[in-house]
């Protein structure tokens, strides 16, 4: 992110969890939606001056891509008809609040082992050739390069039924939810990362208690290091 003090930014908060409410408020309340909105007061008491644009996938899902998405996002964009404009139109949109956003807010709960199918859409529905990435197999070297403009960062805020599934933990290997959202990001252009994620769901005891108190105090850790770093006019 690049600002000073007082010029504003452009804040994407998602969420992806199927279940609507807030933990700790509502009845079976989503503990990544209690992260991120936790995230988004902090910030916006801090920078009331950004902007905050909030899509939440998990209660309205994007299209999954299909083979008629296909066939217009590889169409050169003179030759689509009118039908593939209409279906590339949801897409349009989505990838439009990405290259605006200087902060990506990723509500991104684990459902057996990876993201939630909608998280999954809305990430195939950005991932697109000559919008968001380049492409040209005649190039020299990489035949890749990411298109989103410099200067983004991404946080991810989840939420586990077990627990370890932090680098280093006894069940890292099988953490999908951070790295299949980090690897087609960085590959777009979004590589500056920060994840905080709550454990022990399924356990609901001091356990979860616990891990809850720990993200909640990294989440107002992580706000202030990158409001701090803004205020000193520092790229973050």
């Amino acid at each position: 992110m690049y600002a000073t003090e007082r010029s504003p930014l452009r804040i994407l908060h998602i969420d992806s969890s199927a279940r609507p409410g807030l933990s700790g408020r509502d009845r079976h309340g989503s503990h990544s939606r209690r992260l991120g909105e936790r995230l988004i007061r902090r910030w916006s008491s801090a920078r009331p001056q950004d902007e905050v644009v909030y899509r939440d996938v998990g209660l309205t899902p994007p299209s999954h891509v299909d083979a008629e998405w296909i066939a217009a996002a590889f169409s050169p964009p003179g030759r689509r008809s009118n039908e593939q404009r209409a279906r590339l139109a949801e897409s349009d949109r989505l990838v439009a609040e990405l290259m605006a956003a200087d902060l990506v807010v990723v509500g991104a709960p684990m459902y057996n082992f990876g993201m939630p199918a909608p998280l999954k859409a809305w990430l195939d529905n950005i991932v697109r050739v000559g919008v968001t990435f380049g492409f040209d197999r005649a190039r020299a070297g990489e035949p890749y390069w990411p298109m989103l403009p410099p200067g983004k960062r991404l946080v991810i805020l989840g939420a586990r039924g077990d627990y370890g599934y932090d680098p280093g933990g006894r069940q890292a290997d099988v953490n999908f939810v951070e790295a299949g959202l980090k690897a087609p990001l960085a590959y777009i252009g979004l590589r500056d990362t920060d994840s905080i994620a709550v454990e022990f769901d399924e356990f609901a005891d001091e356990r979860l208690a616990r891990s809850i108190a720990i993200a909640e105090s990294r989440v107002d850790a992580l706000v202030d290091r990158l409001v701090a770093d803004l205020e000193e006019c520092v790229p973050v």
